[in-house]
């Protein structure tokens, strides 16, 4: 038994939708005033803390205490049982690509995805300098809203033959497993893009159709792809860990360890099987 309806997904799009949009102007106004805060988990700007507050507090005046809410920068002063008692869980990630934020290369966006019982159903992607926000509901589809308020449905590209795929890659996150993984990868021709919100938007702007995340000595979080993964899989396309299964979101841990391969699709099955096998002989080799 769910405890929303189609109408509910569309109207609580809207408002988070609106959201995107605005923390997506904070993140573009203070791109020349913020300030560096040490974190042992990476860089955090007032950037961060600043969209942070503004997402959480229009979604808590717009839901209230009915739904959980995970943030990536509160999480750890949050009590676990505030949104793991709860069916319906924001979450957020106010600044996915903090260092290219630093580097101001314009690859960053902001995730906000609505998970029911560790699934996601509802995702906002903005992303600030393309002045595009995504958004996609389960069973709906994904939009592209433009800056001018333009919306365009969105799909994933139809390439399928393997050589021709494009992995969209990361500049950081590439440990040496990663390196030679991607040596032997069957797909050669690469892109490099920043967030994986950001990732996950090129794919479905067609631009690109493989996304590769392998898991060393940290893992992304829920926060990272909840939001990145419905509205790629909304626009045709398959995310999925190595073995096939799907992502759990909401749980006591919020690192995704392991292989994760998102697609557009049609190859999507061989290109796990390939990345399972390729470990292997890396990992005996280096046994």
């Amino acid at each position: 038994m769910t405890d929303y309806t189609a109408a509910d997904l569309q109207e609580w799009g809207a408002i988070a939708r609106q959201i995107g949009w605005g923390a997506a102007d904070i993140l573009i106004e203070m791109q020349t005033t913020y300030q560096l805060q040490s974190s042992e988990d990476g860089p955090v700007t007032t950037a961060d803390v600043a969209a942070n507050d503004y997402i959480l507090s229009n979604l808590q005046a717009a839901f209230g205490q009915q739904f959980g809410y995970l943030s990536e920068e509160t999480f750890k002063t949050q009590p676990p049982a505030e949104r793991l008692n709860k069916s319906l869980v924001w979450v957020i990630d106010p600044l996915d690509g903090t260092k290219d934020y630093i580097k101001a290369n314009g690859e960053y966006a902001v995730h906000i995805a609505l998970v029911h019982h560790h699934r996601p159903i509802l995702a906002i992607v903005a992303c600030p300098v393309a002045k595009t926000v995504y958004s996609a509901a389960l069973g709906q589809g994904t939009i592209a809203e433009r800056h001018d308020g333009s919306q365009q449905q969105m799909h994933v590209s139809s390439r399928n033959q393997v050589s021709e795929l494009i992995v969209v890659a990361s500049r950081s996150h590439r440990d040496a497993r990663f390196e030679q993984l991607m040596q032997q990868f069957p797909c050669q021709k690469q892109k490099q893009v920043g967030s994986i919100g950001g990732k996950i938007g090129v794919m479905i702007e067609q631009e690109a159709d493989v996304y590769i995340s392998l898991s060393g000595k940290s893992a992304p979080k829920d926060w990272d792809l909840a939001a990145p993964e419905l509205i790629l899989t909304e626009a045709g396309g398959k995310l999925t860990r190595f073995d096939g299964s799907l992502l759990q979101y909401n749980q006591a841990d919020v690192l995704q360890w392991g292989g994760l391969l998102a697609s557009n699709g049609p190859c999507h099955e061989f290109l796990c099987k390939e990345a399972v096998r390729l470990l292997g002989e890396i990992e005996a080799k280096n046994s």
